[in-house]
């Protein structure tokens, strides 16, 4: 069983109440929008992540961008499969490169899907990473590590942290 000081969490959409309710039962929540570029910083993680924009998990891999981090590493959420099949392949290999780089060092089982909410949780799986599946990638997938940046992605699917930003503060131009 883990501590509920153990659990850490985050979502741009928590209201104040959600918020104070989520800190009485002792859990711990992260302060800052981190686009889901959150470091596992070695410790085994488990990142429950359903119904989350491709932007998210591929922030979370690329910020975990090692052999080392991602064997440590379970998520439950979207099935990367899944994205693979609706994507075409150059759109993920260019906004989401780094599902699309470690696809196949990655074990995934599909999670049954509930029949009252076929529309909404029927693409969920749960994700891990194999170290010798991992090792077994070219190196050349472990090369490349740079920050995505989707300036040529349409629907990006997450809050921004510049877009919370600007819903929370006064527009200055105004005053």
């Amino acid at each position: 069983q883990v501590p509920p000081g153990r659990c850490s969490l985050f979502d741009p959409a928590f209201s104040a109440q959600e918020t104070a309710a989520l800190g009485q039962l002792g859990l711990r929540l992260l302060p800052d929008n981190e686009e889901g570029k959150h470091d596992i910083e070695g410790s085994a993680t488990l990142f429950y992540m359903v119904h989350c924009g491709k932007a998210l998990y591929n922030n979370l891999l690329w910020r975990n961008w090692s052999a080392g981090a991602l064997s440590k590493m379970v998520i439950i959420g979207n099935s990367f499969k899944g994205i693979e099949e609706r994507l075409l392949s150059r759109i993920l290999e260019r906004d989401y490169s780094y599902i699309a780089k470690v696809l196949k060092g990655t074990e995934e089982v599909a999670l049954p899907a509930h029949p009252r909410y076929l529309d909404t949780f029927n693409d969920t799986s749960v994700h891990w990473f194999p170290v010798q599946k991992l090792k077994e990638l070219s190196p050349e997938v472990w090369d490349f590590a740079e920050e995505p940046t989707y300036q040529d992605c349409d629907n990006l699917e997450i809050i921004r942290k510049e877009d919370r930003a600007d819903r929370q503060s006064p527009d200055r131009s105004l005053q």
